[in-house]
């Protein structure tokens, strides 16, 4: 049965380019589990892929979506049967393995987690990889110690994927949250998801001092480079800052003086290869701690051949929020 996709591809009369296209189920890549897929989601890696694929996509052609999900079609796996319903993120899905821009997809069983109760795909791809990330940095810095009472935690990159969902649960724990954004306009938008204070990126994005006055207890960054130097350099004594994401840049111009002077902690924040009991306490840690109305204002719904678009978008920094794809639309 075919089945509608976008793909990306490379040759040399076009070079790397992105189209949508029909397949048919043999040209699916292999897998013990087939998923129809209801929705996936645009995720700032996915921008990456649809625009050049340059440190992204491993094999062409590919269908990009690095999560998505949807019901069981067909399993010879021992833990899933058809109708089950499941979500799926990272495991190379999107990189190197077709992912979730496409109406079906086949995958290991191994990377599948099935859909907690509670949750619909809808809101599972709402979630998606970024807000799961932000679950993900939220138990660490939990894990670190950091409660409501410890003081402030800052998130970057407040308007974004992640940002938006970090927000959000922080918020609704009980932390008193900051939200640094290079998007004045976004200021309501924050507030309504529970930020307490907006601070202008510019505060944190050009180079700094090695330390600086402390400010947070913790932080969740998704942004890199100067920011999270100056995020490490406003950290109170004890504090922990959760890096996962790298839109300013990959590097990390800064000095030791942080963890040595005031005993900072920076976790590294993956979602790909994440161990699947720590998938399975995310999803139900955003169960029950994720505010869904929030969820839902902060959701875009696009259709399939409105992704390329949203992809530029989105490496531009101009998409806030949670952008879902109907891949049925």
């Amino acid at each position: 049965m075919s089945f509608r996709a976008i793909r990306v591809s490379k040759d040399d009369e076009r070079g790397h380019h992105a189209e949508t296209v029909t397949l048919e189920e043999n040209d699916l890549h292999e897998g013990d589990v087939t998923v129809a897929v209801d929705y996936s989601t645009v995720n700032y890696k996915d921008g990456l892929a649809l625009a050049h694929g340059k440190g992204i996509v491993r094999t062409y052609p590919l269908v990009p979506g690095i999560d998505f999900a949807g019901t069981v079609e067909s399993s010879r796996h021992a833990s899933f049967a058809p109708g089950d319903k499941v979500v799926l993120n990272g495991f190379g899905v999107g990189e190197g393995h077709d992912g979730g821009f496409a109406q079906k997809a086949r995958v290991s069983g191994d990377w599948l987690v099935p859909l907690p109760a509670g949750l619909t795909t809808r809101q599972a791809a709402a979630i998606g990889t970024a807000g799961y990330t932000a679950m993900l940095s939220v138990l660490a810095l939990e894990d670190a110690g950091l409660t409501p009472d410890s003081g402030d935690v800052l998130v970057t990159g407040a308007a974004g994927g992640v940002g938006s969902v970090a927000v959000t649960l922080l918020a609704g724990l009980g932390y008193r949250v900051l939200a640094s954004t290079g998007r004045p306009a976004e200021a309501g938008y924050l507030r309504d998801l529970g930020a307490a204070e907006i601070i202008d990126r510019a505060e944190l994005s050009a180079p700094g001092r090695p330390l600086g006055k402390e400010r947070w207890a913790g932080a969740v960054d998704s942004v890199g480079s100067h920011t999270l130097v100056n995020v490490l350099a406003g950290t109170r004594y004890g504090g922990t800052v959760t890096s996962c994401g790298l839109a300013q840049g990959i590097d990390l111009p800064g000095t030791v003086i942080p963890f040595i002077l005031r005993a900072v902690t920076l976790v590294g924040i993956d979602s790909v290869q994440a161990p699947m009991a720590r998938r399975i306490r995310a999803y139900e840690r955003l169960v029950h701690d994720l505010d869904t109305a929030r969820l839902e204002a902060m959701t875009t719904v696009v259709g399939l051949d409105e992704v390329p678009g949203v992809g530029e978008r989105i490496l531009a920094g101009q998409v806030r929020g949670r952008t879902v794809v109907d891949v049925n639309a």
